[in-house]
């Protein structure tokens, strides 16, 4: 069934926990943002249609099926998903932005087959030779950028500045800020310091000093203090902080939950805290942003985590469909032309 432009393509069958958590997702999405875009369902017609009657959401306007007969596993290899699954619900949701039909696919699935496909279909904006995906992480005084997270683990000092680029123009519209503190991340501060890598890319982001707020080099310290608003890295290294990062809150959670309920005073003191502790566990969640963009598209490309849970799909819709409305393609392009004859 078609929709209206704008709308949201949701990969239903992309996620670790089935297409029924995804569906919570989705229905909790419908009763928390009353703004939503519409959402196409793509995936298995017969399980979606199941699961529309099951929650009594089969005349619900903002839903649409969109039938596939084929799913891409986590353990696909790109390339030949690409070849061997033309009709998997990744495919079909990216292909939904091809035609018009949609403005932002969303999916849990195999990050390689949607980065291979999203950027064949959709192709790169002009000026970007690879996408990347940036994700928003916590900090003392609120949130900053890390780009890239896994998209492209063998960089160019080309592709970081890319990045930057990107980053900057995302960190406006969705952090707010209006001139976004960029640093790239290194063993430390002092000129000449990282691999090759590092070193010249620094050097293509000091060109660009005039356009961005490129602070410099930065190390693991700066993270979460107040001075950095975008954090560069090669997606290799970035992938593997973001990871590190996620699992350390989740220890950090449970840590706590043990320690305050080994004693009847301990649980006092946790219970005169409670507010504190609660601040504390929001702010770590990772399921409020929900995922993270693939930047640098034609189209709005939204990927959030294979195990991703009710409330964090919920999150993640909601960004897709923010995104899709914030011309981000338009001012990131206007940017890369006017830093055109620097980055060569």
């Amino acid at each position: 069934m078609p929709a209206a432009h704008g709308a949201v393509a949701i990969d239903m069958m992309g996620s670790d926990r089935g297409p029924e958590e995804i569906f919570e997702g989705v229905c909790l999405a419908l009763r928390q943002f009353p703004d939503l875009a519409p959402l196409i369902l793509v995936g298995d017609g017969d399980l979606l249609t199941a699961l529309l009657e099951k929650h009594r959401l089969e005349d619900n306007s903002r839903l649409s099926i969109f039938h596939t007969s084929q799913v891409i596993e986590m353990d696909d290899k790109p390339v030949q998903s690409l070849k061997q699954k033309k009709d998997a619900s990744m495919i079909r949701a990216i292909e939904l932005i091809q035609a018009g039909a949609a403005s932002a696919v969303l999916s849990c699935g195999n990050t390689g087959s949607l980065m291979a496909g999203s950027t064949l279909k959709l192709r790169p904006i002009a000026g970007i030779e690879r996408p990347a995906l940036a994700s928003i992480i916590p900090s003392s005084e609120g949130h900053f950028v890390l780009v890239d997270v896994g998209a492209n683990p063998q960089s160019t000092p080309l592709h970081i500045a890319h990045n930057a680029l990107l980053a900057s123009v995302y960190a406006q519209k969705v952090l707010k800020i209006p001139s976004p503190r960029i640093g790239l991340l290194s063993i430390g501060t002092e000129e000449g310091k990282g691999n090759e890598l590092i070193q010249k890319a620094h050097e293509k982001l000091k060109q660009l000093s005039s356009f961005i707020d490129y602070i410099g080099l930065i190390e693991g310290f700066h993270l979460f203090g107040s001075g950095v608003d975008v954090v560069l890295c090669d997606g290799f290294t970035g992938n593997i902080l973001l990871k590190s990062l996620e699992s350390m809150a989740l220890y950090l959670r449970k840590f706590s939950r043990k320690e305050f309920s080994k004693n009847p005073l301990r649980l006092f003191g946790a219970f005169c805290a409670r507010g504190a502790f609660e601040a504390l566990s929001a702010k770590l969640n990772a399921e409020i942003y929900g995922g993270a963009p693939l930047l640098g598209l034609n189209g709005t490309v939204f990927k959030a985590h294979g195990s991703s849970r009710a409330r964090a799909i919920s999150h993640a819709i909601h960004m897709a469909s923010d995104l899709s409305r914030m011309g981000l393609q338009d001012e990131e392009m206007a940017l890369l032309q006017q830093t055109k004859s620097l980055l060569k």
